[in-house]
Order: structure tokens, then C-alpha cells, then sequence
């Protein structure tokens, strides 16, 4: 037993076989290349959403250049003639191809930048196709208007109920805002071209609403067909015309310039809003009618279609015009004349 116990213990180290080789760090080159493509795939699809069509049609005609020749005065006798596209100041033949350069800017830029109005050069666009453009951007200033001045009106404390006093259209004319009576509201006092305390404010928000326009502007003015009484000397006629005079001085005296009314008339009960019913108290109003192109009262269409546009130099002063003009020297409807003053 003391022999056994004397044996030494022996401890044997296996090898396990069948594992797998160490690869290496080859797999991270691999791996780096497809992060690096993956990242210049989507930096491309960045530029091209980010980039506008003009910018996209100048990027393809770079690459795809339209006068092509294997004939060139080069010695390389490739399609570029030994010249660069972007080199400033190279000598360029006849036949050489025509490279643009096109900058892309980043978004941030893009929405920084405001619109640009498209400039027209001669022979782009025909004439029609340049009224239908004024026209449909002077159809969006006008409702444009007409939403604002609504808004005011119904922001403004104790006008909300003067919604029935205004009426807002679009005529052959341009942009038409009427100011009428209802009955138990009236917007001037009886017989009188004194326009109401809640006229005066509605005719306030009505300058608001015009003078950021670009046009002439017409004032009339019309009464019902009752006769006026109280006076010989003094009828519907002279009524409707001072209270559109009335309603030209309250416009300029909130910031409308008094070169942009073109005209102010009186028109008694010629014109009645409601023919059906002439004693309708709806007859009598003050109608303000921002002029469009065609009635040649927008002065930035008109200059824009003249080709003058911002270079258009203001016209000389002219003389003041007499007081009031005859009823010959106006347009006037066929069964009505009528009476115009003019300050």
C-alpha cells in the first residue's frame, strides 16, 4: 500500500481537433466598401430629390452633350477635343461640345430663398398665353382680398353684422365691392352724404384690403328710386354723386394713394342692384370696383405686358381735370346717363 500511494500522478493535456481557423480582418474591408457605397447611394437620392427640374435638365445636359464630333482640331481626337468642359478661357470651336455648370443648393438655402417671378423674353410666350398668366394671378389677388377683408370685418368688434351690408363679386370690370343699405341699416344718414360711424369703419377696412393692390379704382355711387325731396336744386343725382365722393375722401384718408382713383361718379337710380323692386333700400350703395387688366386699370400688368416691368418710369403729371365732365364724354349705358365728378 506505501508503493501505491508513492506513484506519481500524471495530468495529460488533449488537443481538441475540428475547429476553425482564425479568417482574419478581411471581412472589414468588405464590409467598410459596402458602407461607403451604401452611403454614396443615398447621398445621391438626397441631391436629386433636393434638386429642381431646371437643375436636373442641366445636370443631364452636361452629361449628354448635343454637337458631337469625331472630327475635331485637336490632336487627342477624342469627343471633348483635348478641352475640358469647366476650364475658363479655352479656346472652343464651332464643333466642340457646350458643358453647363450647374450649382446645387442645399435646402435649407432653397427655403430661405423667396420666389422669383419667371422673367419672358421676347417670342417664349405669345400674347395670349401672357393676359391668361396676369389674369390668373390678378383672379388670386382678388379673392385673396376678398377673404381678408371678410375676416377683418368679422374680427372687428360690432361690424359682424355688417356682412349683409357688403357685397364682394368679380365682373368683367375687376374686383366689386358694394357697399349697400338694409333696411334699418342704413350707411348714410337719410338725405345725406354723411357716411355712419360703422360706414366709416367698413370703408377703413376696405382701403386695407385694396391699397396693397396694383390697380385703378372706380367709385359710384347709387340711390333707390324714390325722388329727393327737401330741395329744388338738389336730386338723386347729386346725392349718389357726393356720397361717392364721400367714400373717395374716407378712402384716401386711410392711406389709399389719390392717384389710383381713376374715377368717381354718380349714378342716381339708373343701375338698380334690385330692378324688381326700385324703393328696395339695397338700391342705394357705394360701389368701389378695383379695375382688372382687361379694363385696363391693373398698372403692373400693364407694364409687365409692355415689357417696361420695373424699369417703367412714372408718368409725367398731369393737369387736374375739370370738376365735372359731361355725360357725352363718358361710357355710359344705353338707357341711362349719368354724372361724374372727378377731384
Amino acid at each position: 500500500m506505501a508503493d501505491a500511494d508513492a506513484r506519481p500522478i500524471l495530468i495529460k493535456k488533449v488537443k481538441k481537433g475540428g475547429g476553425h481557423g482564425h479568417h482574419g480582418g478581411a471581412w472589414k474591408v468588405a464590409y467598410a466598401d459596402f458602407v461607403t457605397a451604401m452611403m454614396a447611394f443615398f447621398l445621391l437620392l438626397w441631391l436629386l430629390s433636393t434638386s429642381s427640374e431646371e437643375q436636373l435638365t442641366g445636370l443631364a445636359d452636361y452629361f449628354s452633350p448635343t454637337a458631337l464630333s469625331t472630327s475635331t482640331q485637336s490632336g487627342a481626337g477624342g469627343i471633348l477635343g483635348g478641352r475640358s468642359l469647366s476650364e475658363e478661357g479655352a479656346a472652343v470651336g464651332e464643333r466642340s461640345p457646350m458643358g453647363i455648370t450647374v450649382s446645387l443648393a442645399s435646402p435649407e438655402e432653397e427655403a430661405e430663398e423667396p420666389e422669383e417671378e419667371v422673367e419672358v423674353e421676347d417670342g417664349d410666350v405669345s400674347d395670349e398665353q401672357l393676359t391668361k398668366q396676369i389674369e390668373e394671378r390678378e383672379r388670386e389677388r382678388f379673392e385673396k382680398a376678398e377673404a381678408e377683408l371678410r375676416q377683418a370685418i368679422q374680427a372687428t368688434p360690432g361690424l359682424e353684422e355688417l356682412n349683409g351690408n357688403l357685397l364682394i363679386d368679380q365682373t368683367d370690370e375687376g374686383l366689386r365691392i358694394q357697399i349697400v343699405d338694409k333696411k334699418g341699416a342704413a350707411m348714410f344718414k337719410s338725405g345725406s352724404a354723411e357716411p355712419a360711424p360703422k360706414t366709416l369703419k367698413l370703408l377703413e377696412l376696405v382701403a386695407a384690403a385694396v391699397t396693397r393692390l396694383p390697380n385703378q379704382i372706380v367709385i359710384s355711387g347709387h340711390t333707390d328710386a324714390t325722388p329727393f325731396k327737401g330741395r329744388d336744386d338738389y336730386s338723386n343725382w347729386e346725392l349718389s354723386t357726393d356720397r361717392a365722393n364721400a367714400s373717395r375722401r374716407v378712402l384716401i384718408s386711410n392711406a389709399l394713394p389719390a392717384e389710383r382713383i381713376e374715377e368717381v361718379s354718380g349714378k342716381a337710380d339708373t343701375e338698380l342692384l334690385l330692378p324688381d323692386d326700385p324703393s328696395s333700400p339695397q338700391n342705394r350703395r357705394v360701389a368701389i370696383i378695383v379695375l382688372n387688366h382687361r379694363s385696363g386699370g391693373n398698372l403692373e400688368a400693364n407694364a409687365q405686358a409692355a415689357g417696361q416691368g420695373e424699369a417703367e418710369e412714372p408718368a409725367p403729371p398731369q393737369e387736374p381735370p375739370s370738376i365735372i365732365r359731361r355725360d357725352s364724354e363718358l361710357p355710359q349705358p344705353s338707357n341711362a346717363s349719368s354724372l361724374t365728378v372727378v377731384e
